[in-house]
């Protein structure tokens, strides 16, 4: 489902697209949220590519929650990315593909160049999110099954850039907020609704900024001064 108001400014922000920083051709995968597919990240995937990023969908249809997915299917594309591009991935999660996408560098942490996530709630408790019953009904799984939700919990071994907003609307923010004093962390706020991030124009320029980093580089992002305003906490 796209948010019309963030989906207005995503199409009035193309001419500023030349703004934001051009990647280096390495991987990317992108993971759709709940009760979604690949055709809710087409605008994200379509700017990367854009870019300059040999960009992948899932391919896996709608996410229905199953975790189950990340061990068969998920792990085999990561895989067949890698091998393919002779080079590690940069793995992008909306919502719940950013619990996808932390699970996928936990268990490869050796394929996955960075993870970023956009409204994703890793930590807190489960039904703090308003789509609990959702993925509940569409998962077979229970909301705070701690089998499930430790493998989303704790610190990565790859650089890690949360992306959240306070208006989001439908997971509560603060269970977005990673553990910043850790090294390679971050934390960006960003004003926008939940089903508004993959397509919203701070989202999509604060990505960029992330991949464009040299592999093994990692910096603090800074959005300087001509796009400072998207941003509340610079």
């Amino acid at each position: 489902m796209l948010a019309w108001p963030e989906l207005g400014a995503y199409v009035a922000s193309v001419p500023w697209w030349g703004l934001a920083p051009r990647g280096d051709g390495h991987p990317v995968l992108v993971l759709p949220g709940l009760a979604q597919s690949d055709l809710s990240t087409r605008p994200l995937r379509r700017f990367l590519a854009g870019r300059g990023y040999r960009v992948s969908g899932w391919g896996q249809g709608r996410n229905t929650g199953r975790i189950g997915v990340v061990d068969e299917a998920l792990l085999a594309r990561l895989r067949a990315l890698q091998r393919a591009h002779g080079r590690k991935v940069s793995v992008i999660g909306w919502s719940m593909g950013g619990l996808y996408a932390r699970d996928l560098a936990r268990q490869m942490p050796d394929a996955v160049r960075q993870v970023v996530t956009l409204g994703s709630p890793f930590t807190g408790p489960a039904k703090a999110s308003n789509a609990w019953r959702l993925y509940e009904m569409l998962s077979g799984e229970r909301a705070g099954d701690a089998a499930v939700t430790q493998r989303f919990r704790g610190p990565l071994d790859v650089p890690t850039t949360s992306i959240y907003s306070r208006r989001d609307g439908i997971v509560a923010w603060p269970c977005c907020i990673d553990d910043a004093t850790r090294a390679q962390v971050q934390n960006i706020e960003v004003v926008s609704t939940h089903c508004g991030m993959g397509h919203h124009p701070a989202v999509l320029y604060a990505v960029a900024d992330r991949l464009a980093q040299r592999d093994g580089a990692w910096r603090p992002f800074d959005p300087g001064a001509a796009v400072r305003w998207m941003y509340p906490s610079f």
